[in-house]
């Protein structure tokens, strides 16, 4: 609602509460004047009743919690109280002209003591609950909004396990070392005669045994490590994923969230049950939220 809605809005409420307090103002002046009070207590009776209603609606738009709840006690209370004594006065015809005794606002004795305990028990309790309702309105502090919190769930980021072939970067080329020119060997007699090696014996050589004499052993034959895969693993080789339906998924995310709150249903949890994109996700997550209320409000 823009401004000038909102600034009518409030002007015709002003305008109805108005009338509808000159409206109570007669009767209340009346029933004041019938439990004794002079013509100045008799004036302001009225304000003291439907005052006290307004400050505490107005309280119970400010306050929250328990002293909302007290606010609007107050309110009921109140509102009830007017509601009385407005009927009394209208089945009374005689407070109208002022020719009903001191003191008397029904004929049957407990009913007439009940709304004349009514009528003056309303001035003290406007001072006690309008000065509470002062008080809680003055120490209110109105709770800080905290700033709006971006939900990661709703990223449309995903972080995907890459083999090495997919990486941007290749492998880097083998390091070529510089060679290294060493100098030319140099003949042990050219500056110097070499000393006479001691003499060496001679090593007998080891008997072969024939091949026929040797006994047999079976001997377990030890397989290579596999070696492991280092490039992109080709189409044909791939072993063919099975596409489910958008059905097959939604039976899948109902039976995952089962037992779950409504607040547990996110779409990042479904993407790790159900194993599917985050765009899924976020339409299955919708659409069991959209069943969970639709069978709420079913009867």
């Amino acid at each position: 609602m823009n401004r000038t809605g909102r600034i009518l809005l409030v002007t015709a409420l002003v305008a109805v509460v108005a009338m509808a307090f000159r409206v109570s103002w007669n009767a209340l002046r009346d029933i004041a004047n019938a439990i004794g009070a002079d013509h100045t207590a008799a004036t302001l009776y009225p304000f003291v009743v439907d005052g006290l209603m307004a400050l505490a609606l107005v309280a119970t738009l400010v306050l929250v919690g328990r002293d909302r709840t007290f606010a609007l006690r107050v309110l009921g209370t109140y509102t009830l109280a007017s509601l009385v004594l407005n009927y009394v006065h209208g089945l009374v015809p005689e407070l109208h002209g002022r020719t009903v005794d001191w003191g008397r606002l029904a004929d049957w004795d407990p009913a007439n003591w009940a709304l004349v305990l009514l009528a003056t028990s309303l001035p003290v309790g406007s001072i006690y609950f309008g000065s509470d309702l002062v008080a809680k309105v003055l120490h209110h502090r109105p709770t800080p909004i905290p700033p709006p919190v971006t939900n990661r769930e709703e990223s449309a980021d995903t972080i995907r396990n890459r083999s090495t072939a997919d990486l941007p970067e290749s492998t880097p080329a083998p390091a070529v070392a510089n060679p290294v020119r060493m100098p030319d060997p140099i003949a042990v007699g050219f500056l110097k005669s070499a000393l006479p090696l001691k003499p060496v014996p001679a090593i007998a050589p080891t008997p072969v045994k024939p091949i026929g004499s040797t006994p047999k052993s079976t001997v377990a034959a030890t397989s290579p490590r596999p070696r492991g895969a280092t490039g992109r693993v080709p189409e044909a080789a791939r072993s063919p994923r099975p596409k489910r339906t958008p059905t097959q998924l939604l039976d899948e995310a109902r039976t995952a969230m089962t037992g779950l709150p409504d607040s547990k249903v996110t779409a990042e949890g479904i993407r790790r049950e159900v194993h599917t994109s985050p765009a899924n996700a976020r339409m299955l997550r919708d659409t069991l939220l959209t069943e969970r209320a639709a069978a709420v409000g079913a009867p």
